[in-house]
């Protein structure tokens, strides 16, 4: 299980920071969710993935989850959500003032290639 969930983090890093990487906005914006994501399952994680347990230690129970792991994940799906509005208002505002949808600002066209 643990591979498997590592593998995952691994794919959706390695997406992200390909999409990063691409000339236009809109791959970039998918870049940074797809990071996001793989920012969440490493912090959900992190907190030893048990079924059928409490979150909260009690004399009754027999075992616990750890709660902050939780915590931090709905701290940064909130973080990552206002992040993403953010960038999506950027790249709309570049691209309504350059006309274009690259990242460097410079448009590339058939003519001159």
């Amino acid at each position: 299980m643990e591979a498997l969930v590592a593998s995952a983090v691994g794919v959706l890093t390695a997406a992200g920071i390909y999409l990063l990487l691409r000339g236009r906005t809109f791959p970039v914006v998918l870049g940074l969710a797809l990071l996001s994501y793989a920012t969440n399952i490493f912090l959900f994680a992190i907190g030893r993935l048990k079924i059928n347990q409490a979150p909260i230690l009690s004399d009754t129970a027999l075992g616990y989850t750890d709660p902050l792991p939780q915590a931090l994940v709905l701290t940064a799906i909130v973080i990552s959500f206002a992040m993403t509005a953010v960038i999506v208002v950027m790249s709309l505002r570049s691209y309504l003032e350059s006309g274009s949808d690259h990242v460097d600002g410079a448009q590339q066209n058939k003519e001159e290639a």
